[in-house]
């Protein structure tokens, strides 16, 4: 019994680290929208796609407008969005975008991630060719035609659609009409269950499974790090 209540508590803080860590990444998130837009929301779209992402994750309302009112006070911190670009064990492309107040602390981080991980920090624009950025919007799939909504939609911008794992539908667009996919969204009233500016690799490298770990286990401590905001890859 000891055992198996040591694996389910392991499992347990597995679970809230990650809860832990997207309040901590939607944080930054909404400090840099309110720093860029206002904490008025319905002026803010950028702001609004926070509150649809800290829902998505169970973010309590009291932590975002919490978050808002910090963003606003005269300690708020200034976070700067900074991407790094390098390679993998095996050539991995992997890309990290980062939200920091201390540009010297989070590159040294990065970089010891990337040699601790067998890989090795680039320059600006060294793997950025390999990703495409775009739009992506999960919503729900409330018995739509995914032929329907495509048609529906294909004015606004749309590139890319299907379902995940779970039956949510996927919609991506060019990153330029990420705005007016978020508009036509709202508009025809389909319920977005989140929102935001991703990057799709244009090809993916396929490992054999001890290799892919070693590349995983990287993208992982990479994810871990306090100024991390997301990390891409195109392992297959």
């Amino acid at each position: 019994m000891g055992r198996i209540f040591e694996v389910r508590k392991s499992a347990m803080f597995a679970r809230w680290d990650k809860m832990a860590k997207n309040f901590t990444r939607i944080g930054k998130e909404i400090a840099i929208a309110v720093k860029a837009g206002g904490p008025d929301p319905d002026n803010n779209p950028a702001l609004r796609r926070c509150y649809l992402n800290a829902k998505a994750v169970n973010m309590p309302k009291d932590r975002v407008e919490a978050a808002i009112k910090r963003a606003m006070g005269k300690d708020k911190a200034d976070y700067e969005e900074i991407v790094y670009e390098g390679y993998g064990p095996h050539g991995v492309a992997i890309m990290v975008e980062t939200a920091t107040d201390n540009s010297t602390r989070t590159v040294a981080n990065v970089r010891m991630h990337f040699t601790k991980g067998q890989g090795a920090l680039g320059t600006s624009g060294s793997v950025a060719f390999t990703f495409t950025r775009m739009g992506e919007f999960k919503v729900k799939n409330s018995g739509q035609q995914i032929e329907d909504l495509e048609l529906d939609l294909i004015d606004y911008g749309l590139e890319e659609i299907g379902e995940d794992a779970e039956g949510n539908i996927i919609i991506r667009t060019a990153y330029n009409e990420f705005g007016n996919m978020s508009k036509a969204l709202e508009e025809k009233k389909i319920e977005v269950i989140s929102a935001e500016l991703t990057r799709i690799p244009a090809n993916t490298v396929e490992l054999p499974e001890d290799q892919a770990n070693e590349v995983l286990k990287l993208v992982d401590n990479l994810e871990q790090d306090d100024d991390v905001q997301k990390v891409y890859h195109n392992l297959k």
